[in-house]
């Protein structure tokens, strides 16, 4: 039955721009690098001796900001479909539980933003050779770089888009998307627990790893709490 949902919410996406959306976030960062290498190349290759882990951190400070906000307009975009075509209760009648409906919007999202991370990768690999950085490239950063910002970021898409599907008016999940971006920009003043700062992979322990692991068991406890609160409420 699951696999049946999923089909129906790839269907209900397909015309809706979800995916250009997906793709629009990861041009846009390496966008960013184009028109910054290409406007003082020589400047930034004189910054460091390791010019592709130079380059990866400047496509990675761009990251977290695209992933943060593209989670808020996905997930809103996601709750908006079955709001405007008052499609919650003909989905709840369906001889499925609330549970796996629930399932199945995490999981198409989490498809999404996973292929955002794909396109990342590719991208930036791309333009890492065009721009001829050198013939030892960092492979396991590159994929660390791609990767680890989205497992981190778990927990804010959790957390959008339990707000995103209990609340009547998108506004609400909008705006706490917009405070999310904001607190991805001010990251380095924020405090370690807070679960916007993890796909900046910053810590006080230098250890990006430990941002992955927090985004994965924070993601999955705030999935299962979203997802109780959704059983119990009644669909209008």
């Amino acid at each position: 039955m699951i696999g049946n949902l999923l089909s129906s919410d790839f269907l209900k996406i397909k015309r809706k721009g979800l995916w250009l959306l997906t793709a629009l976030g990861p041009f846009g960062v390496v966008a960013l690098q184009t028109v910054n290498y290409g406007l003082r190349k020589d400047y930034l290759l004189q910054q460091s001796e390791d010019d592709w882990g130079y380059y990866l951190g400047n496509v990675h400070s761009f990251t977290p900001l695209a992933l943060i906000l593209g989670i808020a307009i996905l997930t809103s975009f996601m709750a908006s479909i079955e709001n405007e075509t008052n499609a919650w209760k003909q989905l709840i009648a369906l001889p499925v539980s609330k549970m796996t409906v629930y399932l199945s919007k995490f999981t198409v999202l989490t498809i999404l933003l996973f292929v955002s991370s794909s396109l990342l990768l590719f991208l930036t690999f791309a333009y890492g050779l065009f721009l001829d950085l050198g013939a030892n490239i960092p492979y396991m950063e590159l994929v660390q770089s791609s990767y680890y910002p989205f497992l981190a970021s778990l927990p804010v898409l959790a957390l959008q888009l339990w707000i995103a599907t209990v609340s009547q008016n998108q506004a609400i999940p909008i705006t706490t998307g917009v405070f999310g971006v904001i607190f991805a920009f001010s990251a380095y003043k924020l405090p370690d627990w807070m679960i916007w700062k993890w796909p900046t992979l910053m810590n006080e322990w230098n250890e990006p790893i430990i941002n992955v692991a927090l985004g994965i068991g924070v993601g999955i406890l705030l999935y299962i709490v979203g997802m109780i609160d959704f059983t119990r409420r009644d669909v209008k």
